[in-house]
């Protein structure tokens, strides 16, 4: 080939070749920003889709908060009765946790035990990680074993996705009025992403990486645990020294012994109030799980061993479903007394 028709030839082949990777490097870098952006804006009830798997005692309230702030939400929830409520606000109802994560950016749940978690979430065939997209978030917030929600951290980093642990702790009243505490674990910069969502239902406190939630929701129910035994031990001895038990209650709450337990129960246990704000079944599990780690770190908490047997008590005479409050009910057993009767006029 002559050389000035060579030239031309390599010239034409070096600008045909930049002129076909300018458009697919410009494209990348596109997509790169388009990326980094969405996954930068802030959440809305304009640019965010949320579900909602467990609408229970807890959850329904909750996700009321975020239909009212305007969020489109889709749920799931095994009984549809419990569920139904939240369709008449505006909910849209799927068939599956697959279904709800495919409608869906962040996919918030709170169900009963960590079996139940690990299937909504991770099931291959109707769990939500298998419906979710590349960048979809989520966060459960049933109280769980911390080393399943470090699996869920990781198995939803595989598929490009982001997982939170962030248990709640409050109750249904905290529930209703949003004012739960919300202990979160997982990538920090990721939770702040989610505050517009999370401080619609109560107040979230950064513990750490995958798990560390959970490890803080559980020495919260250890304190928990001692404080509720405290509560029904001196009701019953205040019914056994002739006290006006109302007026004791009334009398303590201001002091050192007031407490958020004492808030949230005391008048119940008074008007033998015992609907679950949080089932006794629950709290048997919770402090199941707090025995079996600690006997992973090796620590002795009979604080805690004693109230887990008092609440397996109540399980044991079929109280299962019962509030926590219903605690009190062993310690009549205990005590061959009630607090129906009247009172004795003095100590015995």
């Amino acid at each position: 080939m002559p050389l000035p028709l060579l030239l031309r030839s390599l010239l034409h082949h070096s600008l045909t070749r930049t002129r076909r990777s300018i458009p697919l490097t410009t494209h990348l870098r596109r997509s790169m920003a388009t990326a980094t952006s969405s996954a930068a804006d802030p959440i809305t009830p304009s640019n965010t889709r949320v579900g909602w798997i467990g609408t229970g005692v807890m959850g329904r309230s909750m996700c009321g908060h975020l239909l009212k702030a305007g969020y489109t939400l889709t749920i799931f929830n095994r009984t549809l009765s419990k569920a139904q409520p939240l369709v008449d606000m505006g909910a849209h109802l799927a068939n599956s946790p697959l279904a709800v994560a495919s409608q869906s950016d962040v996919v918030f749940t709170i169900v009963g035990f960590p079996s139940d978690v690990r299937s909504v979430l991770l099931d291959p065939t109707s769990g939500a990680l298998t419906g979710l997209h590349p960048g979809g978030i989520l966060v459960d917030m049933t109280t769980s074993d911390p080393s399943l929600a470090a699996e869920i951290s990781a198995a939803a980093a595989s598929k490009g996705c982001a997982a939170i642990d962030a248990p709640v702790s409050g109750g249904d009243r905290g529930a209703k009025t949003a004012t739960l505490a919300i202990f979160a674990g997982g990538d920090e910069p990721t939770i702040r992403r989610l505050n517009p969502l999370l401080i619609l239902l109560g107040k979230v406190t950064y513990m750490g990486g995958p798990g560390k939630g959970q490890f803080a929701k559980l020495a919260n129910q250890i304190t928990i645990a001692s404080t509720m035994v405290g509560l029904v031990e001196g009701v019953v001895y205040a019914y056994k020294a002739g006290l006006d038990v109302g007026l004791y209650l009334n009398a303590i709450s201001t002091g050192a012994a007031g407490s958020k337990s004492l808030d949230l129960y005391g008048s119940r246990i008074l008007k033998r109030d015992f609907e679950a704000g949080f089932y006794v079944n629950h709290f048997v599990k919770d402090l199941g799980i707090c025995l079996k780690e600690c006997q992973n770190m090796g620590l002795a908490l009979p604080g805690l061993a004693l109230a887990q047997q008092l609440y397996l008590s109540l399980k044991a005479h079929g109280e299962g479903n019962l509030g926590t409050q219903a605690l009190i009910l062993a310690l009549e057993r205990l005590n061959n007394v009630s607090l129906e009767s009247s009172p004795p006029s003095s100590s015995t």
